[in-house]
C-alpha cells in the first residue's frame, strides 16, 4: 500500500546582498529584473506575497546601510528548485554580482515562519506556541479595526468578494505593518533561551 502523499507547502526564501556603495542603482535595476523574472516561473506565489527587495531603513530590513534583504515564494519545493535551477536566474545573478559584497546569504522559511524569522539572521524561528501568541496578538486587533472601518463600507457586498477583501487587507497589514512591530518589539522574548529544563 502506498503511503499518502505530503502535501506540498508553501516555501520562501530570504537572500540578503550586502551592496558597494556605488552599485546601489545597478543592483537595484539588476534585481528589479531578477525579480520580474521569478513571476513567470510555476508556482510563483505572485505580487508582493512572491517577491520583494526590501532595502535598508524599510519594515523588516533592520538599520544596516547598504544590506539588502530580498524574498523570494514558491508554492511547493519542486517550483522554487526549477527557479533556482533555471537558466534564468543564473543570468540574472550574473548582472547582480557585480554590484555586490561577499556572497548572498539565504535561508527558508514556510508559512507563518517568515514573519518570526528576521531576514539576513541566522537566528531560528521560535517556538510554535511563541508564533501563535503574537500571530494571535496581531491578528485580532487588525482584523478588529477592519471590522469597525472596512467592514461597514462592504456590508451591502455579497459574502465572498467582502471576505476575500478584509482578508487581503489582513495579510498585507501583518506583512508589511503589524507583524514586523510586534516581532521588533518583543523579539528578547520570542527569541529567548529556554532554561535549562525549561519549555522548549
Amino acid at each position: 500500500m502506498n503511503a499518502p502523499a505530503t502535501p506540498s507547502r508553501a516555501v520562501t526564501v530570504l537572500v540578503t546582498r550586502r551592496v558597494a556603495p556605488q552599485g546601489v542603482a545597478g543592483f537595484e535595476t539588476a534585481m528589479a529584473g531578477m525579480i520580474e523574472a521569478a513571476t513567470h516561473f510555476p508556482g510563483h506565489l505572485g505580487g508582493h506575497l512572491g517577491g520583494q527587495l526590501v532595502r535598508p531603513g524599510e519594515a523588516g530590513g533592520g538599520d544596516e546601510p547598504l544590506l539588502y534583504h530580498v524574498v523570494f515564494a514558491f508554492d511547493n519545493e519542486a517550483h522554487l528548485a526549477a527557479w533556482q535551477d533555471s537558466p534564468e536566474r543564473a543570468r540574472w545573478l550574473a548582472q547582480v554580482a557585480p554590484h555586490t559584497v561577499g556572497a548572498q546569504e539565504m535561508r527558508r522559511v514556510s508559512g507563518l515562519d517568515y514573519w518570526f524569522a528576521p531576514a539576513g539572521s541566522t537566528t531560528k524561528a521560535p517556538p510554535r506556541w511563541k508564533v501563535a501568541i503574537v500571530t494571535w496578538l496581531g491578528i485580532f486587533p487588525t482584523v478588529l479595526l477592519l471590522f469597525l472601518t472596512v467592514a461597514p463600507l462592504l456590508a451591502d457586498w455579497p459574502l465572498v468578494p467582502r471576505t476575500m477583501v478584509i482578508t487581503v487587507l489582513v495579510v498585507v497589514l501583518m506583512t508589511w505593518v503589524v507583524a514586523p512591530r510586534l516581532t521588533r518589539w518583543l523579539a528578547g522574548w520570542l527569541h529567548a533561551r529556554p532554561p535549562v529544563g525549561g519549555r522548549p
